[in-house]
């Protein structure tokens, strides 16, 4: 919402600044503009005016360096109405305005620096030299009914996958905070395994960017009020051993073919139930799967991943809603949840909805 009542104020900001450019070649035509401006500052007036309206611009097809323009249009601005003190003094109030939407936004784009140069070099390095397709005699050696999921999925016959985006919306709390609503994009590598997730939520109308990054088996999470005031940053083994959890948990979920990979040891438990571990490294994770009789997959389960609030181990659960076309002749996931099961009670902290989703990717997309 602030950021839609930003877009009207800069653009009716940037209106009014015309008026200035318009005094400069018609004086007769703007009348309560009352002290002169001459030609060389009309093209100024003119020039400030186009810089707000570009923003607003940038701003709509969501582009994060919208504050660039708004930055030196603020700048330029204030020196006009400096010069015509008497005429656009008011017009101050929103150029302070603008200015801390700036700085704000300016913060945003500064941390979320770091994911997108990770990303950019997760990309670059994992192009396979000639991609190969999965085979049914790839598939031969796990449980039977993940070889159907990978089948339900569309895996066979279409390349392996090294990489991934995948875009999400939905809300997140804790036991102490209330919903709040989020979206996402991440880059995930799996012959090197990597992930890089960044999350931008929004609680009370402030952006509260949030950056998890995982590679070469080491994790950390780093989250920032307009990305400039920290809020909580978590490293070490236990956010290695979590994340690689969470690793896992994507593969699973989100790019079902690699669950051929070496480093997957299975263990089939019944027609409908499969247990995983999953090494990294020098870290191993267990983790427990649940499919329907339509070899889809229904629930994940693990008791390695850590709550970052209190730090204490409880199953983790992620319970898929339903199953839709994901592009490409692929079948996946469509919503689903994050729970933790406490001692008391199992409680949702999460509810993810896939806007997106791209297989071996060769470029970073914003």
């Amino acid at each position: 919402m602030f950021r839609v009542v930003l877009a009207i104020l800069l653009f009716l900001h940037g209106l009014i600044h015309l008026l200035g450019f318009f005094k400069a070649y018609k004086p007769g035509a703007v009348t309560h503009l009352t002290q002169e401006i001459s030609m060389p500052l009309g093209f100024i007036w003119l020039a400030t005016a186009l810089l707000f309206l570009l923003a607003v611009g940038m701003m709509v097809f969501k582009s994060h360096s919208w504050w660039m323009p708004a930055a030196l249009g603020v700048i330029v601005s204030q020196a006009l109405i400096f010069g015509t003190w008497q005429d656009a003094k008011y017009g101050s109030i929103i150029n302070i305005i603008a200015l801390v939407a700036v700085v704000m936004q300016m913060g945003q784009y500064q941390f979320r620096k770091h994911f997108v140069r990770d990303a950019r070099q997760a990309i670059a390095t994992s192009q396979p030299a000639s991609p190969t397709l999965i085979t049914e005699a790839d598939l031969q050696p796990l449980p039977p009914i993940v070889q159907a999921y990978l089948r339900y999925h569309g895996a066979v016959g279409k390349p392996r996958v090294h990489n991934m985006r995948v875009e999400f919306e939905g809300r997140m709390r804790s036991r102490k905070i209330d919903w709040f609503p989020f979206e996402s994009v991440q880059y995930n590598t799996f012959t090197e395994p990597s992930r890089y997730f960044y999350m931008t939520g929004h609680m009370k109308g402030f952006a509260v960017p949030g950056y998890h990054r995982y590679q070469q088996a080491k994790a950390s999470m780093d989250v920032r009020l307009f990305g400039l005031i920290s809020v909580a940053h978590l490293d070490g083994p236990v956010m290695n051993k979590a994340e690689t959890v969470t690793l896992f948990n994507d593969m699973c979920l989100l790019a079902p073919s690699i669950l051929i990979d070496p480093r997957i040891r299975w263990t089939s438990i019944d027609s409908l139930t499969a247990d995983a571990s999953f090494t990294n490294g020098d870290i191993t994770i267990q983790a427990r799967l649940f499919f329907d009789k339509a070899g889809r997959l229904i629930n994940f389960e693990s008791h390695d991943r850590t709550e970052i609030n209190d730090m204490k181990s409880y199953p983790f659960l992620t319970p898929c809603r339903h199953y839709g076309p994901a592009g490409n002749g692929y079948q996946l996931l469509q919503e689903g949840d994050a729970v933790w099961v406490y001692p008391d009670s199992a409680f949702t902290y999460g509810e993810f909805r896939l806007k997106s989703v791209a297989y071996n990717v060769t470029d970073f997309k914003d």
